[in-house]
């Protein structure tokens, strides 16, 4: 029986463990269904395909996006849910799943605030606004990166008494004769270089099964079949693991997938470096706050470099060649953020002066400067004319030498869609029901960002569908 696509429990001759929750991932929203399961008085076994915890969720920068914040307050922000809503939305192109993104919204404080209070993370004593938000919102790890928030929420997973089996990949959904999923087989001992190796072992979940593995950023025939653009010739910023296998088996099961095709770029991307990369330290956090995009063969600007990320994406695709990024030193020096290593690794330039990124980058020299020109007589009226820039606090003219640029050409980065969850986390099947014993949080669902996801919120996303999904498996589902 065993070595068989399973299926059904009657099709099980022997479970080999018995558990009332497991939670498949362990990045951001794994950890936060595992910490929600315990404390609603389950059992949970917390699994990972890989030899590490995180995921995804230990690369990214750390950013969290919520409105109404104590920080917001202390900086005078004005910022709502509704205002909050609106920007996804807007985003999103309004073909988000409107449900979920009021409840992203109606619960980021509340989970930013549980980060703080009940995990321990540190976050910066800044805010700041990235492409798309009509406000400063997003807040910012310690060190900027995700792994300070995993490391606190691995801290309180021991603390609690759970662990993170490694290596251990989903290989089935193992469902009853009610259709309500029951349990899994999982691959022990695997390894993603050599899918064959390991064992099987049959775990049974008495309550159900979380999903919190991902996107499919990585995985270039499932990503290029839902949009043919994104070949192999496109680089990614995620994981080599990233991958489509989950969706792959919850629609086997009869998960309906949504806005599969809605896959994200980071116009933020250098194709000076593979992956994730240093460079976006400089590009996202300086060079769309206070400096500017040109195209390097016209010396010309061609978008609002606050624009969301799609907008920003598909301008560079339109371009056709990597477009240059530009910010001066009082730039950098205003934005307080560290680009030594970008510097040490060449990813980003520094040039005395204009004519030298001008030289360096083969652009034309008299209509870079034109455009600088443009751009400073713009900001001392206050308003970008040519593209509706938001003009930030503490921006300036672009006038201080030293420069600073770089390269910027997009790299597959999220994939906003996946698998269909309802208000509680459930997974709905095809026909619209609900599958019982399933649901999932993060990026392996789809619907929340629509075409196109504001930045910072995925971890805002996790935190507040992991606790949804955690809670609700243990109170909602039968024994």
């Amino acid at each position: 029986m065993r070595g068989k696509i399973i299926g059904f429990e009657n099709e099980v001759d022997k479970w080999d463990e018995t558990t009332d929750v497991v939670v498949v991932g362990s990045g951001f929203a794994g950890l936060t269904a595992a910490i929600e399961a315990n404390n609603s008085g389950a059992s949970v076994v917390i699994l990972e395909k890989m030899k590490a915890a995180g995921g995804n969720s230990i690369i990214s920068d750390g950013g969290i996006a919520a409105p109404g914040t104590a920080l917001q307050n202390k900086y005078g922000i004005h910022d709502s849910t509704d205002i909050m809503y609106g920007d996804m939305l807007k985003a999103g192109l309004g073909i988000n799943y409107p449900e979920l993104v009021r409840i992203l919204v109606d619960n980021a404080n509340d989970v930013f605030q549980w980060s703080v209070d009940y995990l321990g993370v540190e976050y910066l004593d800044r805010i700041d606004i990235f492409g798309g938000h009509s406000v400063p919102r997003c807040y910012t790890a310690k060190n900027v990166t995700g792994a300070t928030i995993i490391k606190k929420q691995m801290k309180k997973i021991n603390e609690l008494g759970m662990e993170v089996r490694f290596s251990s990949y989903l290989k089935n959904l193992i469902m009853n004769s009610e259709g309500r999923v029951c349990g899994i087989v999982v691959r022990e001992d695997y390894d993603y270089k050599d899918p064959k190796k390991g064992k099987d072992r049959y775990i049974k979940a008495e309550k159900g099964v979380v999903l919190a593995t991902g996107g499919f950023g990585a995985d270039v025939d499932f990503r290029s079949s839902q949009d043919p653009r994104l070949t192999e010739k496109i680089g990614t910023t995620n994981k080599p693991f990233a991958t489509s296998e989950t969706i792959k088996e919850s629609i086997r099961i009869g998960a309906m997938p949504v806005q599969l095709s809605h896959i994200q770029l980071g116009p933020w991307a250098s194709p000076d470096e593979a992956g994730y990369g240093v460079g976006p330290m400089f590009s996202e956090y300086i060079v769309f706050q206070y400096g500017i995009i040109v195209d390097s063969a016209t010396g010309k600007r061609f978008v609002n470099e606050l624009s969301d990320r799609k907008t920003l994406s598909d301008k560079l695709l339109s371009i056709g060649h990597p477009c240059i990024g530009i910010a001066d030193s009082k730039a950098v020096k205003e934005a307080g953020w560290n680009i030594d290593t970008g510097l040490k690794r060449k990813v980003v330039r520094k040039f005395d002066t204009l004519e030298e990124v001008a030289d360096f980058y083969e652009i034309p020299a008299e209509a870079i400067k034109e455009t600088i020109n443009r751009f400073n007589e713009n900001y001392k009226e206050g308003v970008d004319k040519d593209f509706g820039k938001i003009l930030i606090e503490n921006s300036s003219p672009i006038c201080e030498a030293p420069y600073y640029a770089m390269r910027l050409w997009p790299k597959v980065h999220f994939t906003m869609g996946g698998i269909r969850i309802d208000a509680d986390a459930r997974v709905i099947s095809i026909e619209g029901d609900v599958i019982e014993g399933l649901y999932a949080a993060g990026e392996v669902t789809g619907g929340v960002h629509g075409a196109s996801r504001l930045g910072s919120c995925a971890i805002t996303e996790c935190l507040v569908f992991g606790k949804i999904a955690g809670k609700n498996i243990v109170n909602q589902s039968k024994i």
